[in-house]
């Protein structure tokens, strides 16, 4: 009945008042039946009856939810009220959109990439597992494993855990099959167990088997389910069928479902391909415990823990490093849950872009408690007549708060439309994040959004509220007009409020500054050699088509010189990995010269394969003694160039020339023929110390080639590509992109990030200048008898100017200094996020300092300006 009156109000009333009539007739009737006159009949029947309008009262009261009822009467009367203020409507409702807008679509990234499990069966249970080498600070210590060791690992561990080999840094070349391009993807070899560790089960055909997973076996492969569509338009009868991949038949014997993916620190969120790796890779490597090409993946079993797991392989690694005393040989096993594992490049990034968000969320919910405040203030007067007429503090506190919340659900409906938009943005701008595909939005992220939607509703409206209490309530009914003190309790809670909003702006300004300057320093960062002009691009011989070295040698020098002789380029060269493109491998060394090194304590100095023409194609100077000559290869290739780092590394003093390295791992002996300048292999990475053989005297069959012109490069990169086609139509390239690029691709993350926290930190610059000049005008406003009677005597204009402006600057000049407490204590937790730049940046935090006190001034000025010229007689007539 209760619910039914409610929302039939108006038809329920009728009603009820046809039937009281009704009744009232009928007793007056039965009154007049007795003898009675018409009045006194009447009469009677109010008597007993009671008066109608007191009838319906009780009745409404006995028949309707109170609650209910007082609150969409406080829904309509709020709305009213808003309506009749559309500028300030609007501005709190778009304020509330930007805060809350940012932070549902951040948490729907963070939901996603972070605190979603895995879409592998019991997910909590997979961990990765790696080896660990402290003097290794270039990759923090976490290094891929060696397969002699996994072989050790999973023999000692059946009970207690399931170990899967795999290693996703490979690559092949597709055949141009059915009319199709030729194109090289990114490729993964696993064990056979692996898919079945994880819990995945092919969308079409089946897993690999043990049989699949041998070196005699017949070749296999899955297919993900994107290289599918993409290559094979989605082809159901694809299983069973043959491709080509490196020049070899592989038979397709399943296809993996779109909700897989395989992630780590070191890669393999590109894999297209699958192939068991103990088909594919050499026994050599299957059995070395030097060579560390692979990542482990474990699940453990019911009962056992990570700290079990690798308590008990740092007991057989520590017996494996005794057994092969090699300085290559780690003793130390690490692990972590792989869902820790593949989020971990990510994890820093986007808590401190929710952090952030968060922030600009605090700043619009004190941005429109403070408008409210205000809201408040000028409708004090009202609100006092109605609390002597009987109104209870909780009923106008329910009005305030009613109000606030109709303000934030409205901007909590806007802001959900910006997360969508700003969502759909992210998924095509950075399509190479982890996961990114998997962001949607779903019951959490509309649950989040209302739970945000409330949290700025409350915080808004019981800080307006407190400044409506009954005190203050009586105070103001009680004050004469010309009394201001209610106002200035209002105005002195406002710059509290603004105090704040400042502080957390320059933790925001802080945080962006330090992002922008550590993006920068990225930016041009030096790689060692000149970027204009210079275009790279990859390819690899598979061994299948070209099985001798002799073939890879000719295929290098024919393609090098049809390069040379295109127009427009200037220079041409050849090199396994060009700078800022990767590590390309490392090995452990001693000088023969000198004594032998104490195991664990060699020189580890990265490689590289180069012919003679890429030091001047890419323009490293030479130092000292020569470059490679065109003589030095197959078996004459026992010599390097190194690197200026490597010479101070290992030959501290004196001239290196002449001299020879002795490499631990294969026992090779290399004399020392150059030194030439450091190069980067990664934007963000320091220089390592490096060393170049030749590559027509070495086994390389993967090449980039560096191509130097001196007019636009990028126009060159079709003319070479069609040379290769010519040489082997089946040969793909990849990685078609000059220097400039790789360090624009190598530093969006840092872009990304620093732009991000920028746009934040602007929004909540501009939302602090609008609180500070709404704070001042009010206080104009308020003060106005005052700064009239101060004038008139005799106050100067410009000391009233200077009296307001300091009124303003007060609370701007105390959130700065919260705010840079505040940001000493948080720069800390984004270090990791900062290249080549300090925490406590003194230029960053004086830029920030002044930057602020400037826009404060700005915007404390206008209203400073309007009181210092006020008339007096206006001012005091208006009173």
């Amino acid at each position: 009945m209760s619910l039914r009156r409610l929302f039939r109000r108006n038809r329920e009333d009728g009603d009820l008042a046809q039937e009281i009539d009704l009744h009232l007739a009928e007793e007056i009737d039965e009154n007049i039946a007795r003898g009675m006159s018409a009045e006194e009949a009447q009469r009677q029947a109010r008597i007993k009856f009671g008066h109608p309008e007191h009838i319906r009262e009780n009745l409404w009261e006995q028949n309707t939810l109170r609650f209910a009822d007082n609150m969409w009467r406080d829904v309509k009367y709020a709305t009213r009220s808003l309506l009749r203020s559309p500028g300030f409507t609007t501005i709190a409702i778009l304020v509330m959109a930007l805060g809350i807008g940012a932070n549902v679509a951040l948490f729907a990234v963070v939901r996603s990439v972070l605190l979603t499990p895995l879409p592998y069966k019991d997910p909590a249970q997979l961990v990765a597992i790696y080896q660990h080498m402290q003097e290794n600070k270039d990759r923090n210590g976490w290094m891929p494993v060696d397969a002699g060791s996994f072989r050790e690992w999973q023999e000692s561990t059946q009970n207690i855990a399931e170990l899967a080999l795999i290693t996703p840094f490979q690559g092949y070349n597709v055949s141009a099959e059915g009319g199709k391009l030729p194109e090289q993807i990114d490729a993964g070899w696993c064990s056979d167990n692996f898919f079945k560790i994880l819990g995945v089960m092919p969308a079409l055909g089946r897993n690999f088997t043990p049989d699949d997973d041998r070196p005699q076996a017949q070749a296999t492969v899955i297919l993900s389910s994107s290289f599918w569509h993409r290559r094979y338009s989605g082809d159901r009868t694809i299983i069973g069928k043959s491709i080509w991949l490196d020049a070899k038949p592989y038979t397709v014997i399943g296809v993996l479902p779109d909700s897989f993916i395989y992630s780590s620190p070191f890669g393999g969120n590109k894999v297209q391909v699958w192939t068991p790796v103990h088909y594919e890779a050499p026994a050599m490597l299957l059995n070395t415990f030097e060579d560390h090409e692979f990542l482990t993946v474990a699940r453990l079993l019911p009962g056992t823990t990570l700290a079990s797991l690798i308590s008990q392989l740092n007991g057989v690694q520590r017996q494996i490093k005794a057994d092969h005393p090699n300085p290559a040989v780690h003793d130390e096993v690490v692990g972590r849950s792989m869902l820790d594992d593949a989020v971990g490049d990510y994890k820093t990034s986007l808590y401190t872009l929710l952090a952030a968000t968060g922030c600009v969320l605090l700043i619009a919910c004190l941005n429109v408690a403070s408008l409210l405040v205000a809201r408040t203030a000028a409708k004090s007067k009202e609100l006092a007549i109605r609390a002597a007429l009987g109104g209870s503090w909780l009923r106008l506190l329910s009005e305030r708060l009613t109000e606030s919340l109709i303000l934030s659900s409205a901007g909590g409906a806007v802001g959900l439309l910006l997360a969508w938009g700003a969502l759909q943005w992210l998924v095509t701008a950075r399509h190479d994040m982890f996961r990114v595909q998997s962001i949607h939005t779903g019951g959490a992220i509309f649950a989040f959004t209302l739970a945000a939607i409330l949290f700025s509703a409350l915080f808004s409206g019981l800080v307006s509220a407190i400044s409506s209490n009954r005190k203050q309530i009586v105070v103001s009914l009680q004050e004469p007009s010309r009394t201001h003190s209610g106002g200035q309790s209002r105005a002195g809670l406002r710059k509290i409020l603004l105090a704040v909003e400042v502080g957390l702006t320059v933790v925001l300004l802080v945080g962006a500054g330090l992002l922008l300057k550590s993006y920068q320093h990225l930016r041009t960062t030096d790689l060692g050699v000149p970027m204009d002009n210079v275009l790279t691009m990859r390819f690899s011989l598979p061994d299948a088509r070209y099985p001798k070295r002799e073939q890879i040698l000719s295929f290098f020098e024919t393609f090098l010189g049809k390069v040379r002789a295109t127009p427009g380029v200037s220079s041409a060269g050849l090199v396994s990995t060009a700078p800022g493109q990767g590590w390309d491998g490392d090995y452990l060394l001693n000088v023969v010269e000198h004594p032998p090194l104490p195991h664990g304590q060699e020189y580890d100095v990265m490689s590289r394969g180069a012919d003679p023409g890429y030091f001047s194609a890419i323009q490293i100077p030479l130092l000292n003694g020569r470059f490679l000559n065109d003589d030095e290869r197959l078996d004459r290739g026992n010599v390097v160039v190194i690197s200026e780092s490597t010479a101070k590394l290992c030959f501290p003093g004196e001239d290196p020339i002449g001299k020879h390295l002795k490499i631990s791992y294969s026992g090779q002996v290399v004399q020392v023929v150059g030194v030439v300048g450091d190069t980067r292999w990664s934007i963000s990475r320091p220089v390592h110390p490096t060393m170049y053989f030749p590559i027509y005297g070495n086994n390389y069959s993967v090449g980039t080639v560096v191509i130097r012109s001196t007019q636009n490069v990028e126009s060159l990169a079709m003319p070479v590509q069609k040379e290769i086609g010519a040489m082997d139509p089946d040969l793909p390239v990849s990685n078609v992109m000059t220097l400039r690029e790789t360090v624009r691709t190598s530093t969006l993350d840092s872009q990304f990030n620093s732009l991000l926290v920028l746009a934040f930190a602007v929004i909540a610059l501009l939302l602090a200048a609008a609180g500070l000049y709404g704070v001042l005008a009010y206080l104009v406003t308020q003060r106005r008898s005052e700064i009239g009677i101060r004038i008139a005597l005799g106050a100067q204009r410009d000391h009233v100017l200077r009296l307001m402006l300091l009124d303003g600057l007060r609370p701007a000049i105390l959130g700065l200094f919260l705010g840079l407490v505040a940001s000493a204590a948080v720069v800390r937790l984004i270090k990791s996020m900062l290249y080549d730049t300090q925490p406590f940046d003194a230029i960053v935090f004086v830029s920030v300092t002044g930057m602020l006190l400037l826009v404060a001034g700005i915007a404390c000025l206008a209203p400073a300006w309007r009181a210092s010229r006020l008339n007096p007689m206006q001012a005091l007539r208006m009173e």
